[in-house]
């Protein structure tokens, strides 16, 4: 946040003694005076939301400036509530969410962060190009934007580039311009005693390649299949075809806040409706009922849904504690013509029992 920030003043405290108000920022209908304040007020308004722990709504205050204020005073209160929302979102423990309307309905501090980020970055551009400036900032703090609230957006040969034309900004060869656009914060899927967190891409390039994707996991996690999924995220991610609800999942605690576990789907549903699940257990938390509550409550959000008519999963003949999880989640082994269809149209392995769920 700090860094974006820094690099909006630095662009912008050698025009201060212009007129912000005569000119149009950018594509905006506003005025660079206007998308100037626009900035610091939603800076504010995420610290607030944070703080605030704000749940339904936004915390309902605004920021005014004195009369008077000039250009410099401006970027001088752009400094001091980025500097807020920045300690709001250090200050923050993790799981918490509060209130953002786009998609989900919360935000936690990363996603936060990153809507900060975002708009100081592509704000700062459009009064830029109003005030007919260079402005670039660091391509990490595009890439970081793109991956923690764009995970629908295919990246491309440049980050800062891609958020340019994922935000209707910009042109990208070989792509269509974009003409309306919204960022995904990540879903989460609170169940009895544990929390379903999507895994946005960056965390998900993390725990493929070894790490804990900025998570807490108990001894012996996360289990080798919770890396797996993640490297098949990363990969739909990298080819644009990742749908961000039907992706994967960390099964977070709520007794301690530490992850116990993965779940998620193979991928997005197919003309069908047929969609499949799978999860694991860090071998610490297996017995307690925590994979049946998740699949249980995945299973449920799918089902709710009008593209999904059936949730499945496949599972070893041998694997009998993963055919006692799926049964008490309310899955019922397939008959043998849905199983001889599943071979015949999905591919099911030899050696593998079907379990299904109907909506």
């Amino acid at each position: 946040m700090n860094k974006a920030v820094a690099s909006c003043v630095a662009a912008l405290r050698p025009t201060v003694d212009r007129d912000w108000t005569a000119v149009n920022a950018g594509r905006l209908e506003w005025s660079c005076r206007q998308t100037a304040e626009h900035v610091a007020s939603d800076l504010i308004a995420y610290a607030g939301q944070l703080a605030g722990r704000a749940q339904d709504a936004y915390v309902p205050f605004d920021i005014t400036l004195d009369e008077g204020t000039g250009n410099a005073g401006l970027l001088h209160v752009i400094e001091a509530t980025g500097a807020l929302l920045a300690a709001a979102v250090r200050t923050t423990a993790p799981g918490v969410r509060a209130f953002h309307p786009y998609p989900f309905r919360s935000a936690d501090r990363e996603g936060f962060a990153a809507m900060g980020i975002a708009e100081v970055l592509l704000h700062t551009h459009d009064i830029a190009e109003g005030l007919e400036l260079a402005y670039t900032p660091d391509e990490d703090l595009a890439e970081s934007v793109l991956t923690w609230l764009f995970p629908h957006v295919q990246p491309g040969p440049a980050a800062w580039p891609t958020l340019l034309w994922a935000t209707g900004r910009g042109e990208l060869p070989g792509r269509a311009p974009v003409t309306d656009w919204r960022w995904r914060n990540n879903l989460t899927l609170p169940a009895e005693r544990v929390t379903l967190t999507g895994l946005r891409p960056a965390a998900a390039r993390d725990l493929r390649l070894g790490g804990d994707g900025g998570l807490d996991w108990i001894e012996g996690g996360p289990y080798e299949g919770t890396r797996d999924a993640s490297g098949f995220l990363v990969k739909a991610y990298e080819a644009g075809v990742h749908r961000p609800e039907f992706g994967v999942f960390a099964l977070v605690r709520h007794e301690d806040g530490r992850a116990v576990g993965g779940i998620g789907f193979h991928g997005v549903p197919d003309e069908h409706g047929w969609v499949e699940i799978g999860y694991d257990l860090a071998e610490g938390a297996r017995g307690r009922g925590y994979a049946t509550e998740a699949l249980r409550t995945l299973a449920d959000w799918a089902l709710a849904r009008d593209d999904v008519e059936m949730v499945f999963a496949t599972i070893e003949h041998t694997n009998v504690p993963s055919q006692r999880v799926a049964s008490r989640a309310g899955f019922a082994r397939a008959t043998v013509e849905e199983e001889r269809l599943a071979h015949a149209e999905h591919g099911l392995e030899d050696g593998l029992q079907l379990y299904i769920r109907r909506a």
